[in-house]
């Protein structure tokens, strides 16, 4: 970062992990070769709370990310701190006090003097009892809050993080914020920006956003994918940011992957609901209005997005235990595969609810039979029949740990007393494990205390109060008029899309290659036919229109489509093979557009 004015000053900021479980090789590539001013991870996510908390339970010492220390940031340390890279991190999980110790630890033996904040108050655990007696609902189910919970935790802001910075941290640990805090509190520390520009908070916010989850911006998940080299050595992204807060997405140079328009605008719609309310704790941000411009190879300018004041409460997430599951797979070959599958597995799942039954134990709560290799997950849309080897998917849920341990030790017998050809279980004898389910509430700002610890001192941050929600939905734009004599071409001839996440909804963002395709994706993507094409996902749903929102996204000539309740409860609480609908883009792709001949093939 140049010692210069605001206005021609930039801040480099690289992401260098997108999920716990990210490739620890992306944080040495952007530390040694790229000259980022600030390292930022993303770790966190509902069922890694949960499983932090587990971790916490047995070992006080542990519930935050521990190869955040062990494995990234040891052999990084005097290398970051010779660049005198700033590093900010949600891997405190849990227990963030703990990860800063361990970090303290592993900068004492390495000789080095760097200041570790922490930003607390997120944990709302031992608030818990409080919180049940005041009646609060589910956002989205209206269930009353579980007595027992595993994790609870806000949804902090970014602003703490700029006051950590602001106090002289050199490495920032938090615990639950939202994934784009980590990179717009060093934007705040930097530039100063008044909380109350949210223009530039929005731009901030979706700075963040883009590299959030690693690769994924850089050419990764990308439909175009065979456009996309060295899947081998993936870049990690870097946005540069200037004052104004417009910003270009880029990687290191020599390293593989692509950015493009294209890949920046799958990313930019990933797990997205209403583009002109993204709602974060800084900022209600629009992202209509975005525009994206090549500016270089592998440069990306993003501009354009607007923000409003962010509401007066926090989103919590708490996790809780709802029964057990077990999941088992085996492999089925030979003639009629899927026939045979079929019958094994209800045969499986007869035997054992029959025996349950003679105990006087009720049945599974949910059953889940999914025979890979027959396109399952593209329900009445699949094509492929006849396979003559296919993976048998069999997945329950039940109350009670040892009915899922008995029907786990049922499996075998198939092998040898049933159809033909079951040639062995996938990855062993199944294990039952509990179900974590999540739980989505709101909370009021004014009641969390959010703190900063520095060397043992206490600093209160002051949040902005924020205000009620406003929000308005732009109108469709132009939607072709058929005249009967166009063609009927796949989605992705006209179009890309990424799909994902959030809790049991899954959203589809579809930028058109061209800015005269919108018209006529409009025209045949409605709700209602993108509701029908995808009801399969729906349970108990005939395709209803209202089980898809779709929305305007102008700035870059997209469309993003919200199915609600469509993962079968989302996340580990579902027991399909797709529970965060990563292919439910892959499937809308396939669905037919119409239109005229001239457009597509001129």
């Amino acid at each position: 970062m140049t010692n210069i004015q605001d206005d021609q000053k930039v801040v480099k900021i690289g992401c260098a992990s997108g999920f716990w479980g990210d490739t620890n090789t992306a944080a040495f590539q952007l530390v040694h070769m790229s000259d980022i001013n600030y390292l930022v991870f993303d770790y966190l996510s509902e069922i890694t709370m949960s499983i932090m908390a587990k971790a916490k339970m047995k070992e006080p010492t542990h519930g935050y990310a521990l190869d955040f220390v062990s494995r990234v940031m040891t052999p990084l340390i005097k290398k970051i701190a010779d660049k005198k890279i700033k590093v900010v991190s949600n891997a405190g999980g849990v227990n963030p006090l703990a990860c800063r110790d361990a970090l303290q630890q592993v900068i004492q033996n390495a000789g080095l003097d760097l200041k570790v904040a922490v930003v607390l108050g997120d944990d709302l655990i031992d608030q818990h009892a409080d919180l049940q007696k005041q009646g609060i609902k589910e956002m989205f189910s209206g269930e009353d809050l579980p007595a027992h919970v595993a994790s609870s935790n806000a949804y902090l802001g970014a602003v703490a993080v700029r006051d950590a910075l602001d106090l002289g941290a050199d490495i920032v640990i938090t615990g639950r914020v939202v994934d784009s805090a980590v990179v717009l509190g060093p934007l705040l520390h930097e530039y100063k920006w008044s909380l109350d520009d949210y223009d530039k908070l929005a731009q901030g916010s979706l700075a963040g956003h883009v590299i959030e989850c690693g690769a994924q911006c850089t050419g990764g998940n990308f439909t175009d994918w065979r456009l996309v080299e060295g899947f081998d050595n993936m870049g990690f992204p870097i946005v540069e940011v200037a004052a104004d807060s417009s910003f270009v997405v880029t990687k290191p140079a020599g390293t593989g992957g692509l950015v493009s328009i294209g890949t920046v605008a799958e990313q930019i719609v990933y797990e997205i609901g209403h583009p002109q309310a993204y709602l974060l704790p800084d900022v209600t941000a629009d992202f209509s209005q975005v525009k994206l411009e090549q500016v270089g190879e592998h440069r990306v300018k993003v501009s354009g997005a607007l923000g409003s004041a962010p509401t007066s409460q926090y989103k919590v997430s708490t996790t809780y235990p709802d029964g057990n599951r077990v999941l088992v797979s085996f492999l089925l070959a030979g003639q009629d595969a899927e026939e045979k599958a079929l019958a094994v597995s209800n045969a499986i799942l007869s035997k054992v609810e029959r025996v349950l039954a003679l105990r006087s134990v009720p049945p599974f709560s949910e059953k889940s039979v999914e025979i890979l290799g027959t396109e399952t997950t593209y329900g009445a849309n699949r094509r492929v029949q006849g396979n003559r080897e296919v993976v048998v998917k069999i997945a329950v849920k039940h109350m009670f740990k040892e009915a899922c341990m008995f029907f786990a030790s049922e499996i075998a017998q198939a092998s040898t007393g049933m159809a033909p050809a079951l040639t062995g279980i996938v990855g062993g004898r199944p294990k039952p494990s509990p179900v974590i389910k999540l739980f989505s509430f709101l909370v009021d700002k004014k009641d969390l205390k959010i703190e900063v610890d520095l060397n043992g001192e206490r600093h209160v941050v002051d949040i902005p109060q924020g205000t009620n929600l406003q929000t308005q939905t732009l109108p469709v734009g132009e939607v072709a008029q058929l005249k009967g004599d166009e063609i009927e071409v796949p989605l992705v001839k006209v179009a890309h899309a990424r799909s994902g996440d959030k809790g049991n909804y899954s959203n589809i963002g579809v930028i058109a290659r061209q800015p005269e395709y919108l018209p006529w994706i409009r025209a045949s993507l409605t709700e209602e036919k993108v509701a029908e094409y995808m009801k399969h996902v729906f349970e108990g749903s005939d395709g209803q229109a209202n089980k898809v929102q779709r929305y305007e996204i102008p700035g870059f000539n997209a469309l993003n489509f919200l199915l609600l309740d469509a993962l079968g409860g989302g996340g580990v609480a579902s027991l399909r093979i797709d529970p965060q609908g990563k292919a439910f883009a892959q499937q809308l792709l396939d669905m037919p557009v119409k239109v005229p001949a001239s457009l597509v093939e001129g």
